[in-house]
C-alpha cells in the first residue's frame, strides 16, 4: 500500500513504540498466531536464522531503475537464475519489472495489456513457471467486494514485452478483506492470500484447487493468523511458509495436509529495519529470505534461515525437493487450526524494551541540544 495512504514509517519513535509493544501486548488468544515482536527479535527468532554474510548465500541488492519507487512485492524467477520479478504500488500502471540480483538493473518489464491495475500488492511464481500478480489491495479497509490475480507465462527471454494475462476474479467467503500477501505454493499450484489483520481477525485463505477465468473464484480462510502481513512466500520446496509485517516475520511449517496444508508456528524470524518493509521471497537455495521495502532505490536485503526455520530440502541441499516435513518446533499446538501459540520470552523482550529507550533518551538529549 502506497505511503500516500498509510500513516507508517520508521521513525526513532515508532520504532520505541513497537518495541515497547513487545512488553504490553496480550498474549494471543488461543488457536491464533500472536503478532511478532515489532522491531525487535526474539529468542526464538535468534535460533531461527542469522543475518547472510559477505560470500554466505545470496547477496542483496538495490533497485536502480527509477520507475520502482514502490516495489511491493518480490519473487524469485524459477527461468532465470538471479533474477527477481518485483512491481510498484498503486498508480504506476500494469508494469512489472525482472530485476538481476547481482546489479539491481531492470533486464525486462512486461506490460499487461488490458489491465488498469487498483492496488497491486504481491506477485508469485508458481510450479508450472508462471507469474501471478496480486490486485488484492484495499485501501478502504476492506469495502471492495472484488480482487483480481493476473497471470502470464514467464518469458523464456528477457526484454521488454507486452503480455494478455490471464484475470481471475476473486472473493472472499464471509466478506471483502484488505491483504498484500499471495503465495502459490510450488507443488500444489494453489494460491492462497493471507489478510492485513493484526486485531485477531486476519486469516489465511485458500483459492480452489484451479483458478478459473469464467465467473468468481471463491477463497476460504484455513487458518487463523493475527499479523499485519505485507507479504509472504513459500519455501521453494514447498516445507516453510513465511510471513512478514512491517516489524516482524513468522515462519510456519507447512506439512502438506489438506488445503490447510496442516499449517503450524514455528517461531519469529529476523528482519532488516527497512524503510518501509513491505516484501519478501526465498531465494531459490531455500535457506535465504530476500526483505524488500519501498522507496525510491530501495535495497532488498537477504536473510540467511538456520534451525527449524530452514525447510528440509535446503538441510541436505537438494534446494527444492521435499520431505515429509516433520520436526522439533518452537512450542506446543492448540487450537483447532493447529497453529503454535506465540511465546515471547519476557527475559529477551526486557532486555530489547530496556536497549530501545536508553536509545529513546539519548536521542532526545540531541535533539535539546540542537534546541
Amino acid at each position: 500500500m502506497s505511503v500516500r495512504t498509510r500513516a507508517v514509517g520508521i521513525r526513532v519513535g515508532c520504532g520505541v513504540a513497537a518495541v515497547a509493544g513487545l512488553v504490553l501486548t496480550p498474549s494471543a488468544a488461543p488457536g491464533a498466531v500472536a503478532a511478532p515482536a515489532p522491531a525487535a527479535v526474539s529468542a526464538a527468532s535468534a535460533a531461527s536464522a542469522v543475518p547472510a554474510s559477505d560470500g554466505d548465500g545470496p547477496q542483496g541488492f538495490t533497485f536502480r531503475d527509477s520507475r520502482i519507487t514502490e516495489s511491493s512485492g518480490l519473487a524469485a524467477s524459477r527461468t532465470h537464475k538471479g533474477v527477481y520479478w518485483t512491481h510498484n504500488d498503486s498508480d504506476d500502471g500494469p508494469y512489472v519489472y525482472a530485476v538481476d540480483g547481482r546489479t539491481g538493473k531492470t533486464v525486462a518489464t512486461v506490460t499487461l495489456r488490458g489491465i488498469n491495475p487498483r492496488d497491486v500488492e504481491a506477485i508469485s511464481v508458481g510450479p508450472d513457471g508462471d507469474v501471478y500478480v496480486g490486485d488484492i489491495g484495499d485501501n478502504l479497509g476492506g469495502t471492495w467486494p472484488n480482487v483480481w490475480i493476473y497471470r502470464f507465462h514467464e518469458p523464456k527471454r528477457l526484454g521488454d514485452t507486452t503480455v494478455t494475462p490471464t484475470r481471475y476474479t476473486v472473493r472472499y467467503a464471509g466478506g471483502a478483506r484488505d491483504a498484500e500477501s499471495l503465495m502459490v505454493h510450488p507443488k500444489t499450484g494453489r494460491v492462497y492470500i493471507a489478510s492485513k489483520n493484526g486485531e485477531g481477525k486476519g486469516g489465511l485463505y485458500a483459492g480452489p484447487e484451479r483458478l478459473t477465468a469464467q465467473g468468481v473464484n471463491t477463497f476460504s480462510r484455513v487458518a487463523k493468523i493475527d499479523l499485519q502481513a505485507t507479504d509472504g512466500a513459500f519455501s521453494p520446496d514447498g516445507k516453510r511458509l513465511v510471513l512478514r509485517a512491517y516489524f516482524g516475520a513468522t515462519a510456519y511449517r507447512w506439512e502438506g495436509k489438506g488445503v490447510s496444508g496442516g499449517v503450524s508456528r514455528i517461531g519469529t524470524v529476523p528482519l532488516p529495519i527497512q524503510r518501509q518493509g513491505e516484501a519478501v521471497t526465498f531465494a531459490p537455495d531455500g535457506r535465504t529470505l530476500m526483505y524488500g521495502s519501498e522507496g525510491a532505490r530501495s535495497e532488498v536485503e537477504p536473510v540467511r534461515l538456520s534451525g527449524d526455520a530452514v525447510p528440509p530440502s535446503a538441510e541436505d541441499g537438494s534446494g527444492g525437493s521435499g520431505d515429509d516435513g516433520k520436526g522439533g518446533g518452537a512450542g506446543d499446538s492448540a487450537g483447532e487450526d493447529g497453529l503454535f501459540g506465540a511465546d515471547r520470552p519476557m527475559v529477551w523482550a526486557g532486555a530489547t524494551f530496556a536497549g530501545a529507550l536508553v536509545l529513546w533518551l539519548g536521542l532526545r538529549r540531541v535533539f535539546r541540544r540542537r534546541d
